[in-house]
């Protein structure tokens, strides 16, 4: 996995009933864009976040022009 500063992780919902989360990554800690990332929730809550096999990446460059 890899991502950039920009880029959106969605974190999807393991049960029933749980939203899924989506974050900005606000920081690369890993070497090459690979983890740990800094995200930085709607709420304005900040995680150091490992991301599992229920992550994934949206690259920044997807994302519709405003």
């Amino acid at each position: 996995m890899r991502a950039s500063v920009g880029d959106r992780l969605h974190v999807h919902s393991r049960t029933v009933g749980t939203r899924e989360r989506i974050g900005e990554i606000i920081e690369v800690r890993g070497a090459e864009g690979g983890p740990p990332y800094v995200v930085r929730f709607p709420d304005g809550h900040e995680n150091l976040v490992y991301p599992g096999p229920d992550c994934v990446i949206d690259p920044a460059a997807n994302e519709p022009a405003a």
